[in-house]
């Protein structure tokens, strides 16, 4: 194979340069003390299976530590050049032509992505199957760094069938393309972690699948499977018979409004927990452990800035989850169901639709422990980083499809491959890096895409939706009036 190099990664894009050898003797040594580390680790990542588990017959060499991007030729398995893939993705991966749906009409020009570029973090593009960012802003902590990761190991899962991509990456909290903006003309295309009802971004998977080491919080295939015996240990009718959520309250009026319902002056059946991530990270997150959190029959869910990385992990306790009627939505949560995955909780007064929602489900043990364990089957079987990949692929897939130019490089992009995302980093971040790294390319397709909706179907679910939890907020005004009448 080549030995031909990449450009060395610029200094502003965070963790990507590594240090050169002072010495070829030294260089030498310390390349195969961390090659020893780095086989070593693989060695104990055993939890991961199928085309996530390193074998003998991978297609890609194993990790030499350069920050430098070797040369390589992209094998694709010949199982998979004639596979068809029989296996259905998620009901919400439809989804997908929804947040494509403004473009469909007129396709997207460069000059749309160049448009998005006023607003985005980071530019991404893979032309020929190989990776390249242009940065255009700071971003908060390593999501960049993680996000590219993430699209790095896709590229290693679905070798040579990514197809040539150009697009722009806002890695903020709140989504950016506003609707009443563009009521005339087709917006600019934007990938964002979140998405609402008054906007345009594209949503994609966010970094926290691949680890969020600022806060400790392993990869969410290792993590997930930790939640899964956690859950195992401690039985639902063996957990505390009250509502749980444990986060920082200052992010937004609506947490602050929730730690009111704390059982201080009045018990609303809720048990609040403040936290102080700068009080945390000097305890080493000793307290904050997700593992460790599985210990109620109800866990909360509340938005912060906008959604909240922490709803895959709420909902993959066992216990029936609470949503404060949420405002922002991911990449999986439109799917959800009100009674039949998690329990909507009235955002104007949260305190008594809280309590009631414990009442009723310490009333109703069989069906609470049912909602709670449905929510939890649903992030655990249909959230696989299977699907994470599958829904990535699909996603950019269509996106191509729309695309009216062909991609190259621009002119300050640089090449991003596993070597310098490995190598120039330390500690969790090379941990979690190396622990959710995919190893083989599959032998099997992606999941199968469903059909768009009909606009009928599509209403029809909505309507579903909004007619369930209006009979929740129906329940709680007849048990509100039936007790004052008592009183």
């Amino acid at each position: 194979m080549g030995s031909t190099t990449c450009p060395y990664i610029s200094p502003d894009l965070v963790g990507m340069i590594g240090r050169q050898h002072k010495t070829t003797t030294l260089g030498f040594f310390l390349v195969i003390l961390l090659i020893t580390a780095i086989t070593v680790q693989w060695m104990d990542m055993n939890i991961l299976s199928g085309g996530f588990q390193r074998t003998s017959n991978s297609f890609f060499p194993e990790v030499s530590c350069s920050t430098a991007c070797p040369q390589r030729t992209v094998l694709v398995p010949e199982a998979a050049r004639t596979s068809e893939s029989t296996e259905a993705c998620p009901e919400y991966f439809r989804w997908i032509h929804e947040d494509l749906k403004p473009w469909k009409a007129t396709g997207i020009t460069r000059e749309m992505v160049e448009k998005a570029g006023e607003v985005a973090h980071i530019r991404v593009l893979v032309v020929s199957g190989v990776l390249y960012v242009e940065k255009f802003k700071k971003v908060f902590q390593t999501r960049d760094m993680v996000t590219l990761w993430g699209i790095l190991q896709l590229l290693t899962l679905y070798p040579g069938r990514v197809p040539d991509l150009d697009l722009m990456f806002e890695l903020g909290d709140i989504p950016v393309i506003r609707k009443r903006a563009h009521r005339a003309s087709a917006p600019p295309p934007l990938f964002h972690y979140c998405g609402d009802d008054l906007s345009h971004d594209i949503v994609f998977p966010d970094w926290s699948f691949w680890g969020w080491p600022e806060l400790k919080i392993r990869p969410w295939e290792v993590l997930k499977k930790e939640l899964q015996d956690s859950n195992e240990a401690r039985k639902w009718e063996d957990r505390e018979p009250f509502a749980y959520w444990k986060g920082n309250t200052k992010l937004s009026l609506a947490r602050r409004d929730l730690a009111k319902c704390n059982a201080t002056y009045q018990d609303w059946n809720a048990r609040i927990y403040d936290v102080d991530w700068y009080r945390e990270k000097r305890q080493r997150f000793n307290t904050s452990s997700l593992v460790n959190q599985c210990t109620h029959r109800y866990k909360i869910y509340v938005e912060g800035i906008s959604w909240s990385v922490s709803q895959k992990y709420i909902l993959a306790c066992d216990s029936m989850s609470l949503f404060i009627n949420p405002h922002y939505y991911d990449f999986f949560t439109r799917s959800l169901i009100p009674t039949v995955h998690f329990w909507p909780i009235s955002e104007n007064d949260k305190c008594r639709s809280i309590k009631y929602a414990v009442d009723w489900g310490n009333a109703h043990p069989k069906q609470a422990k049912g909602i709670g364990r449905s929510g939890s089957k649903y992030v655990h079987e249909k959230l696989m980083m299977k699907y994470v990949y599958d829904y990535m692929f699909h996603l950019l897939q269509e996106y191509s499809k729309l695309l009216r130019y062909q991609p190259s490089v621009p002119e300050g992009a640089v090449e991003v491959c596993h070597e310098a995302l490995i190598c120039s980093v330390k500690g969790l971040r090379k941990k979690y890096r190396l622990n959710s790294m995919v190893n083989n390319a599959s032998e099997s397709s992606p999941c199968s895409l469903p059909l768009p909706s009909s606009l009928q179907n599509l209403q029809a679910f909505l309507d579903k939706k909004s007619g369930l939890i209006r009979q929740v907020e129906l329940r709680e005004v007849a048990k509100e009036n039936s007790s004052q009448a008592q009183r």
